[in-house]
């Protein structure tokens, strides 16, 4: 099978990267001034207030590698491209007025459900299962809880110094390559997740341990929210058992919000009440350091990004293993320099 990445797929992805390099130190600076730290306590792991409003950053990256891209003419004009923006630049408002003046859980959670129902409306849909074919009726309740229920699952992951940075960059080039090794493939789809997962190697600059600045509910959710529709839209469409793949590819926050949320409701507890006690906690208290941590649960994504690429053919393999080898070298580069700087 062959694939082909467009020049809009690698510059995008570029852009998004130096647009984000350039962005975080400003928010971080912006922040510091205007109060919006992270501030410690008993649930938290940092020791110092951090800046907590990193999604301006990522959003703002993301948004404006689009805008370049127009001018640049590799824009992408196609069906529900402009649906998930939309949706995404949303749930990033969202987030962004939580992370400022701490909603009420309960009226976030409607409030991503009516943004998913807009949404779904505007054509993001999962209507068709493996062994059952259309679904029907059910096509809308399941396309909003897993597009709610990823949209948060992000966010209870980022617990620790660049671990939800990590899995959102792996998991969306995951997505990316899977959307262009689809039969047909969806080019729009794999656009996103390349220039995404740009956006967030930007962030992750400054997010790794210790970090300078926190992705908070605004990046969390805008990233989530991302991973979650271009699945519908670039792997769920198709009508074979391919449709699980983003299941295996978003093991790591899937896994952590359904263990947590079955914990919560038998201890009688809400699962939307925060807790010190997600997977990453008890990696931490098994005795292993923040990027000890980080390490096994982005391992873990990658190699189920690696066995969602191999379903899809050895070309696909071989593209995943090329992008995830870049960003790893990438990864480790930042954090020796890091290391130089302080010095």
């Amino acid at each position: 099978m062959l694939i082909k990445l467009t020049h809009a797929h690698i510059i995008g992805t570029i852009i998004a990267y130096l647009i984000g390099v350039c962005l975080v130190p400003l928010v971080i600076s912006f922040s510091k001034k205007e109060g919006l730290v992270d501030v410690p306590n008993e649930r938290k792991i940092h020791t110092k207030p951090i800046s907590r409003i990193g999604g301006v950053a990522i959003w703002a990256s993301t948004m404006l590698t689009f805008l370049c891209l127009v001018f640049m003419s590799y824009y992408p004009y196609g069906s529900l491209l402009s649906g998930i923006l939309l949706g995404g630049s949303l749930m990033f408002l969202l987030g962004l007025v939580d992370d400022i003046y701490n909603l009420d859980a309960k009226f976030k959670l409607f409030l991503q459900i009516a943004i998913a129902t807009l949404v779904y409306l505007l054509g993001v849909q999962i209507n068709n299962v493996p062994f059952i074919g259309n679904i029907g009726i059910f096509s809308y309740p399941i396309t909003l809880l897993w597009i709610v229920g990823i949209s948060n699952a992000l966010n209870f992951i980022d617990g620790v110094d660049g671990l939800a940075g990590s899995v959102v960059t792996v998991n969306a080039v995951t997505l990316a390559i899977i959307a262009v090794a689809m039969t047909p493939p969806n080019p729009i789809s794999a656009l996103i997740g390349f220039i995404l997962a740009g956006s967030m190697l930007a962030f992750l600059t400054y997010n790794f341990n210790p970090a300078k600045i926190f992705m908070g509910d605004s990046g969390a959710l805008f990233s989530g929210f991302l991973l979650a529709t271009i699945s519908i839209t670039g792997v769920m469409k198709a009508a074979t058992l391919a449709i699980l793949l983003p299941f295996l590819v978003l093991a790591v926050p899937i896994m952590d919000i359904t263990f947590s949320s079955l914990r919560r409701i038998a201890k009688g507890k809400s699962p939307f009440v925060a807790d010190a006690e997600h997977i990453h906690h008890k990696l931490l208290h098994a005795g292993f350091s923040q990027k000890k941590t980080v390490m096994i649960l982005t391992s873990v994504a990658i190699i189920a990004g690696a066995l969602a690429s191999l379903f899809m053919g050895t070309t696909a393999i071989k593209h995943y293993f090329m992008y995830i080898v870049a960003i790893v070298i990438v990864m480790l580069l930042l954090n020796f320099i890091k290391v130089l700087t302080k010095k």
